[in-house]
């Protein structure tokens, strides 16, 4: 069966800051856009918070029930297929970019580890009280975006889904500890020796992660993180598989391009000097590593979001 790409809806009960698709935020679940079999979203991360009825579906081939309360973070590419759903199904949704990730600026707030539990752990049931919470948050949210009257209006909806998005994270991490001192108060047949070494491995993957991020941007080969590890590029992948189930070079491409993107948006630096600052050899190979992963060339990128900036001062 074919693999389709699934894309922010428009209409009603959809919302966005401006025109584009980088945030959007929807009061409800659109049932003309989920396809029967396989589907993915290429560019976005979605947050789903059941709000009634049940879901069942397979996400990267484990299968997951949704029902109300609960909420559901699905990364970028990965696949559902198999959807199926009760006719009273419902859930808020918020639907992201990278580069907006970048702008609400949730990762610097949060242990890295977090992300790593999130991909294992892509759902959590919220208590009545988290519900309440998260859907008062919703309720401003929707309010804030139906009126763009406010001069600091894209500011304002950033900051409100950078909080309810923290909030989220912070509900999660609450679960993780549970499930960790689950873990901890196993008993001693369960092989103390086993989890020590779950332990080391959480700790290397977790060291690695923050290298990547402290590195800037300047530093994207793995064997130069395994060495600093003191491990083989061989056993970091393993760690990184089995924690993260993904690869080291796809950390370390988030990272640089993070590193890029906020150059290009944030900085009058010439592509020369962004090339030069990265440690890339040129600005010739700079543009095609940047093009392959975004999409379109690093001036391109520059003047899309330049033009936006200067759009959102002439309409204020």
């Amino acid at each position: 069966m074919d693999l389709q790409e699934i894309k922010p809806r428009e209409g009603s009960g959809t919302y966005r800051i401006d025109d584009c698709d980088d945030l959007v935020v929807m009061e409800n679940i659109d049932w003309g856009c989920i396809p029967s079999g396989r589907f993915y979203t290429d560019n976005h991360g979605i947050v789903l918070v059941c709000t009634g009825g049940r879901a069942q579906f397979e996400y990267d081939d484990v299968k997951y029930t949704l029902a109300k309360n609960d909420l559901f973070l699905y990364m970028r590419r990965n696949i559902i297929s198999n959807f199926m759903a009760s006719s009273d199904f419902n859930c808020r949704q918020i639907w992201f970019t990278r580069s907006e990730i970048w702008n609400l600026n949730i990762y610097s707030d949060t242990n890295l580890m977090d992300m790593v539990y999130l991909r294992q752990h892509p759902k959590v049931h919220l208590t009545d009280d988290d519900m309440s919470l998260i859907e008062s948050y919703f309720q401003l949210l929707f309010h804030r975006m139906k009126d763009r009257s406010a001069i600091l209006y894209p500011d304002i909806v950033r900051s409100l889904v950078g909080t309810v998005m923290l909030e989220m994270l912070s509900m999660m991490r609450r679960d993780e500890e549970k499930s960790l001192m689950v873990c901890t108060n196993r008993p001693e047949q369960d092989s103390q020796e086993g989890a020590s070494s779950g332990v080391h491995r959480r700790r290397l993957a977790d060291k690695f992660m923050r290298m990547a991020e402290q590195s800037d941007g300047r530093v994207r080969k793995v064997d130069e993180f395994a060495s600093q590890l003191n491990i083989t590029p061989k056993y970091l992948s393993a760690i990184l598989k089995e924690t993260m189930n993904c690869r080291p070079s796809t950390v370390i491409q988030l990272f640089t391009m993070k590193a890029i993107e906020r150059r290009l948006r944030f900085t009058d630096m010439t592509i020369q000097e962004i090339s030069n600052d990265l440690n890339f050899p040129n600005p010739s190979f700079f543009g095609k590593y940047f093009k392959e992963h975004a999409g379109m060339t690093p001036l391109g990128y520059r003047n899309k979001y330049h033009k936006r900036n200067n759009q959102q001062s002439s309409n204020d």
